[in-house]
């Protein structure tokens, strides 16, 4: 049997992360510009991507903080700046603590090797402005 899936429960709201944090303030102000270009796009598979990552970041069988932890090693390996600065957030909005966000990076770098360490000193900065 499959549990209910329910969206999270966010400890703090985008504007509560971006007062607290110029980084992402930035990340979180571009995102939002950039996304006014592709909702007038109107383009019906993105929004079927757009419907399924986030249905499938909701609680579900697996806790939600812990599928942006998964988000958060698969960007890193993947090395997409953006989508680490967006899964980092998340986190922090879900109660993640910054040892478990560390870990995290940490298992990304032994899966996606050296190349990653650029994307976690960038990943670093934003961690240490929100959790100090």
């Amino acid at each position: 049997m499959h549990p209910e899936r329910r969206e999270p429960a966010y400890l703090f709201t985008e504007k509560q992360v971006a007062d607290k944090s110029e980084t992402a303030r930035r990340f979180l102000d571009t995102r939002t510009r950039l996304n006014v270009n592709v909702e007038h796009a109107d383009n019906f598979l993105v929004k079927r991507f757009y419907n399924l990552d986030h249905n499938a970041y909701m609680e579900g069988s697996l806790p939600a903080k812990y599928k942006e932890l998964m988000g958060l090693v698969a960007s890193a390996c993947l090395r997409c700046d953006d989508c680490i600065s967006y899964h980092v957030i998340q986190a922090y909005r879900l109660g993640v603590t910054r040892p478990e966000q560390e870990e995290a990076l940490s298992i990304a770098l032994i899966v996606g090797g050296s190349i990653v360490v650029p994307h976690q000193r960038r990943a670093y900065e934003l961690l240490t402005e929100l959790y100090g």
